[in-house]
């Protein structure tokens, strides 16, 4: 009986490991998603895998707690050509599983040759996500997502 539960357990361990590099390639997917939704100003890629009733604050504090209220501050956001100058670059996911249907996102990108509103380029900017996402149906949504910022630190 001893080894036929260590076997039972090495494959349930097997196949979890499994599922688990599965659910972290579809959370990555989403993040790319998003970003490149971003950088193309297509509303309805970066909100494709929020959820409905995301709880969503920029890093300007502007807290959004539906997709259709996101939706309509990325709309303005995404026709504001000083907030869309410049360039955004990733620079790491890290992708922790809370329970099997709960992950933690934490990101960090770097955006260069942002502007403010009178046209002046702005420092770079760090910003860093923290990103809930939750399996309903099968499919991993965004249930929350906190953006801040940190400025280069002297």
């Amino acid at each position: 009986m001893k080894p036929f539960t260590i076997v039972v357990l090495m494959l349930i361990y097997t196949v979890s490991l499994a599922q688990n590099e599965k659910d972290k390639s579809a959370i990555q997917k989403i993040i790319e998603d998003q970003s490149k939704g971003w950088a193309t100003k297509d509303l309805e890629l970066s909100l494709k895998d929020v959820d409905e009733n995301v709880d969503w604050t920029n890093a300007f504090g502007d807290r959004m707690q539906t997709r259709d209220e996101l939706r309509q501050l990325l709309s303005h956001i995404y026709s504001l050509d000083f907030v869309m100058a410049g360039k955004s670059e990733n620079e790491y996911n890290d992708i922790t599983f809370l329970t099997p249907e709960i992950a933690m996102v934490r990101s960090k990108t770097v955006v260069q040759g942002q502007k403010w509103g009178d046209g002046s380029v702005m420092e770079d900017r760090h910003n860093h996500h923290l990103r809930i996402l939750q399996k309903k149906d099968g499919q991993w949504k965004v249930i929350s997502h906190l953006i801040s910022q940190a400025w280069t630190k002297k």
